[in-house]
């Protein structure tokens, strides 16, 4: 009887780690399918970029691992940030490292120490840490929307248009996968491991604050919706807590910034030395003056359709993506939480942000509402969206990476 009792336990806990596997092994193989696609893709554009292109015809991976923004995370691995905030002759704070934040580049120094390359060490924390996000991702929708629904979810996130940024030198994945947990805390109410998510978070790429708006509307939301379900003074102690954190976090970097350099506005001069590639002088940080700049630069002197037209387009984006996340039915589907998310996200762009041709890469952290394109159970839907995605992402590869010779092919 005793045997026969191990017997069944043992024959019980193997069905049940098989079970708990197999959603594991089933995004692994969406992964990294999409992962040999996504590679497929670039070494095609490799073959056909023009010889006046940025990097040339023949580039090979590695080359793209390195490219753009990935350089200046490799110098800040390698140097260090500078003590002197950079100026040109007409004292204009130029282009500088203070920019990008830290844990991304000095964690691929140390993954990439045992094979003697910082691009290795960047390429296997983009390609793990967005495997895990699409493992997330399918835990936070399969409660929600099903099996087949999350799996589809993956597929779309890891085969979307912006899905290179798992694989080359950027912090964006690893940033996303921070989200995620944070958002997957959030709907579990598992508010200890919040803090040290949010702190990692802060330090990985800029946009924390977002997510300590996140918290002040999921606080809001209990405390209104607590006729329905009780919310205890720990639970609001906890949110009140990790907000604070995010706030002070997210507004630590221009402190430091300007504490290594001694100067304190450093660090939104070097972030506007950016916006001054399109607009000139951009003057001094207003929040949401991003947005009206761009309606004047894009549709007055670059389109010459007039700048009103500008400012209906941004009205529309503006309504547009409330209406999308308050009455969406699909997008209802996903939950509170990463719709909250979306909405805090695309303010905190509105407030910071200056549209630009960047601005795909910078949609990046709102990949949970791929969710909502996985929710129809037509066949033939899921599948044009995949199309629709492996375009989306072609497009992007060849402009961004193909050819990327021209002022709105910067990713």
């Amino acid at each position: 009887m005793a045997e026969r009792s191990l017997t069944d336990t043992g024959a019980s806990a193997s069905a049940s780690g098989a079970t708990l596997a197999r959603p594991a092994v089933r995004v692994a193989i969406v992964y990294l399918a999409a992962r040999v696609l996504t590679s497929g893709f670039l070494i095609l554009a490799s073959m056909l970029s023009p010889e006046g292109s940025r990097f040339g015809r023949g580039a090979d991976l590695a080359t793209y691992v390195l490219a753009w923004d990935a350089q200046w995370y490799w110098l800040i691995a390698v140097e260090g940030y500078p003590t002197d905030i950079p100026r040109d002759d007409n004292g204009d704070v130029v282009q500088n490292a203070w920019a990008f934040l830290p844990v991304f580049p000095v964690l691929a120094r140390l993954v990439g120490a045992p094979f003697g390359s910082w691009a290795v060490g960047a390429f296997l924390i983009a390609l793990v840490a967005g495997y895990l996000c699409c493992l997330v991702l399918y835990r936070m929708f399969a409660e929600r929307l099903g099996g087949t629904a999350a799996t589809w979810s993956v597929v779309f996130v890891a085969a979307g248009p912006l899905a290179l940024l798992f694989q080359v030198g950027y912090a964006e994945s690893l940033f996303l996968l921070l989200i995620l947990l944070g958002i997957r805390l959030l709907e579990r109410r598992r508010y200890l491991p919040l803090y040290p998510v949010v702190l990692a978070m802060a330090y990985v790429r800029p946009g924390v604050l977002a997510f300590a708006l996140l918290l002040g509307l999921v606080g809001l939301w209990r405390w209104f919706s607590r006729s329905r379900e009780p919310v205890s003074a720990g639970e609001i102690a906890h949110i009140l807590g990790v907000g604070a954190l995010a706030t002070g976090a997210g507004l630590s970097w221009p402190v430091i910034a300007g504490a290594v350099t001694g100067d304190p506005t450093g660090y939104l001069e070097t972030e506007l030395s950016w916006r001054r590639l399109w607009v000139g002088d951009a003057g001094a940080f207003v929040p949401f003056e991003g947005w009206i700049q761009a309606a004047q630069f894009w549709f007055g002197a670059t389109w010459r359709v007039g700048e009103i037209w500008g400012y209906v387009a941004l009205a529309a984006i503006v309504v547009g993506s409330a209406a999308l996340l308050l009455f969406e039915p699909h997008v209802r589907r996903l939950g509170v939480v990463p719709r909250l998310w979306a909405a805090s996200y695309l303010l905190y762009l509105f407030a910071v942000f200056f549209p630009q041709s960047s601005v795909f890469r910078l949609l990046f952290p709102l990949a949970p509402l791929f969710g909502a394109l996985a929710v129809p159970r037509s066949t033939a839907w899921r599948l044009a969206v995949l199309g629709a995605c492996l375009l989306g992402q072609w497009w992007w590869i060849w402009n961004m990476y193909g050819i990327g010779s021209n002022f709105w092919q910067i990713p």
